[in-house]
């Protein structure tokens, strides 16, 4: 089967459900497993490079928000149809982080061959397990599918039992440096799985900007720094968005030496598999537990 894949997390499926090898298009940051995406050609490009922003003028590149307006994503029509795909993944959940679902249904409108397409709207952690079974049973291997839910799950209960009864910290979670923006939808349950208690967003909370003074006054034993699209390094270069803030150094979790930069791509941003990996990250990082393989520094180290 042709798959195109219009969203890294979906590519991250289709890897896990083993049919990476069907993939003939995707986005230019679909870079997961990276063995089996390399040769696989790109079809949608960056309005502007990120790297040559700031988060601020990131956020206003795209309408004033670091998840609303324009999509920093350009969708090469002439070069997906060239793929002849037979089936379409892509996302309905937000317009900014991957091409949007009604620029892809018009992309798609005038294809020979109408291939299917399915978008991922995944708000909570069991739907983002579920979307495995969704594209798998679209895909043809259902069975496949449920299999490894069932697995990922039993790893978020192993998560759970080693960090049962410990006490749980407070724990605010950031997905965009400025304007300052909590992460809301699964990362709030990763954070509750990995034993700690989540602040600022709910469960399967689409959020949006909050104050600097509003993660002050929460008090936060922790604070995770993740933000949407940005690897460690890059989070690194706008460190003092955080650190020159008034009151930085009295918040509790500066005092203890608890602010995490983690790897938001790879296991908190995208609604992928990897997202139970992201959970076994927190707990490592909340209670120094190991679940699943040891944590590398390209996973999670503190902000000194």
């Amino acid at each position: 089967m042709r798959i195109v894949s219009l969203l890294p997390a979906a590519t991250d499926i289709v890897a896990e459900l083993g049919l990476a090898a069907d993939l003939v298009g995707r986005t230019h940051e679909c870079d997961w497993p990276p063995e089996d995406v390399a040769g696989v050609p790109v079809v949608t490009s960056a309005a502007f490079s990120p790297d040559d922003l700031t988060s601020r003028e990131i956020s206003v590149a795209v309408g004033g928000a670091a998840h609303g307006g324009s999509s920093l994503y350009t969708l090469d029509a002439e070069a997906l149809g060239a793929l002849a795909p037979e089936v379409v993944l892509t996302q309905d959940l937000c317009d900014v982080c991957a091409v949007s679902y009604e620029g892809v249904s018009r992309a798609v409108r005038v294809l020979d061959g109408g291939p299917r397409v399915l978008s991922l709207e995944p708000r909570t952690l069991g739907d983002v397990l579920d979307c495995l079974v969704t594209v798998g049973e679209l895909l043809g291997v259902r069975e496949r599918a449920e299999l490894r839910r069932a697995e990922l799950l039993d790893r978020l209960a192993a998560v759970r039992r080693l960090t049962a009864g410990r006490t749980r910290p407070r724990v605010v979670a950031v997905e965009w440096l400025d304007p300052l923006w909590p992460a809301g939808h699964w990362v709030p349950e990763q954070i509750d799985a990995a034993g700690g208690e989540p602040l600022l967003a709910a469960p399967g909370e689409h959020t949006g900007p909050m104050t600097w003074e509003a993660v002050r006054a929460a008090r936060p034993d922790v604070l995770l720094v993740l933000p949407c699209g940005f690897p460690p390094e890059r989070t690194l270069r706008e460190r003092e968005l955080l650190t020159s803030l008034p009151g930085w150094e009295d918040l509790p979790a500066v005092r203890a030496g608890a602010v995490w930069v983690l790897d938001g791509p790879a296991h908190f941003n995208r609604p992928g598999p990897r997202v139970v990996r992201g959970a076994e990250v927190l707990a490592h990082v909340l209670h120094g537990v190991r679940a699943g393989r040891p944590v590398t520094e390209a996973e999670a180290f503190p902000l000194s």
